[in-house]
């Protein structure tokens, strides 16, 4: 019998972490964070990092486990959460994936195989050195020269997954979406409900750019300021991070503190509506659009738990009083 799996996903700042902790209170869950930037110390502000009393004692994986010079990618990412989910399992417990970056919560609920994507140091640094000396645009073109569907999906600026995609094609002679494609159509392992949380677009923009301000106030200047001292540098993955990048530069005098604030909306903006279009392309996927609620969380809560009840195999509802709680 497959083991059950439940992941909330949905664009930034449309508001998973509240039900995400409503939820697995509801289920007797421990999350999972699938964010490529929670996973790093030291960066909490700009990354929306979940704060110890908005965990209300449901434990959270993933969080804080890397310091911000580490490299961090989506097949580590991969291993760290298999193993979490084999420590939740053990207690009895469900995982609960939680988190924005899709392409991570995708290489877990399907189990993508990365073995023939190992990287060739060489190769990777050519490729590296490359956008360095041309710039992130002249070596995405370079992937649409090989692998156009590839190049449509990654965004150029995206270096990481440009770098991965043509080191893919160079070792293998397979263009990697075509890969990407194939794995998305196994099946996953587990007994899988994948909920989407969404809203109108106007109301998620909004959203970026009130949060945006909340976090410049509470300090995300600063955080970034430490980071520069501590020696993180703008080529490291860590400080690729929306937020940490444009505040970088205002601090190394390429922009504005006005015009980093600007871009940060503005990419964030551009970012959400990436992830509503990954999203889109995945299989499985149960919608949840807020205003199909009227925005009330335990309508939302209360739907999400009737879906997980068809799961086979799945009594996880035995604390669940019939009454949600937020």
């Amino acid at each position: 019998m497959k083991k059950p799996l439940i992941v909330l996903t949905g664009p930034t700042a449309v508001g998973k972490t509240k039900l995400s902790i409503a939820l697995a209170k509801a289920i007797d869950a421990e999350i999972i964070s699938a964010d490529s930037m929670q996973v790093y110390r030291h960066m909490d502000i700009g990354s929306a990092k979940i704060r110890l009393e908005e965990m209300k004692g449901i434990p959270h994986h993933l969080i804080d486990v890397l310091d911000p010079w580490e490299e961090f990618h989506v097949q580590k990412f991969q291993q760290m959460a298999k193993n979490a989910m084999d420590d939740i399992y053990s207690r009895g417990h469900i995982p609960l994936l939680t988190g924005g970056t899709g392409f991570y919560i995708q290489s877990v609920i399907y189990d993508i195989d990365f073995t023939a994507e190992e990287s060739c140091g060489s190769l990777r640094k050519e490729l590296e050195t490359y956008a360095a000396d041309h710039g992130a645009e002249a070596l995405h073109q370079k992937l649409s020269e090989v692998d156009p569907q590839a190049a449509k999906e990654i965004h150029p600026h995206n270096v990481k997954r440009v770098v991965r995609a043509l080191e893919y094609y160079r070792q293998t002679g397979e263009c990697i979406s075509a890969h990407n494609r194939r794995e998305r159509q196994k099946e996953s392992p587990y007994a899988l409900a994948y909920f989407v949380l969404t809203d109108k677009r106007e109301k998620i923009y909004e959203q970026i750019d009130r949060r945006v301000d909340l976090m410049m106030d509470d300090g995300l200047l600063n955080e970034v300021r430490k980071l520069k001292e501590m020696g993180c540098r703008k080529e490291m993955v860590s400080m690729q991070g929306l937020g940490y990048k444009e505040l970088l530069e205002y601090l190394s005098g390429g922009c504005s503190l006005e015009e980093a604030v600007f871009r940060i909306k503005r990419d964030t903006r551009h970012f959400a509506k990436r992830q509503l279009t990954w999203f889109k392309r995945e299989k499985h996927v149960i919608w949840v659009p807020k205003d199909c609620f009227q925005y009330e969380e335990e309508k939302i809560l209360a739907f999400m738990l009737e879906e997980i009840k068809k799961l086979e195999g799945v009594s996880c509802l035995k604390n669940y009083s019939g009454v949600p709680s937020f």
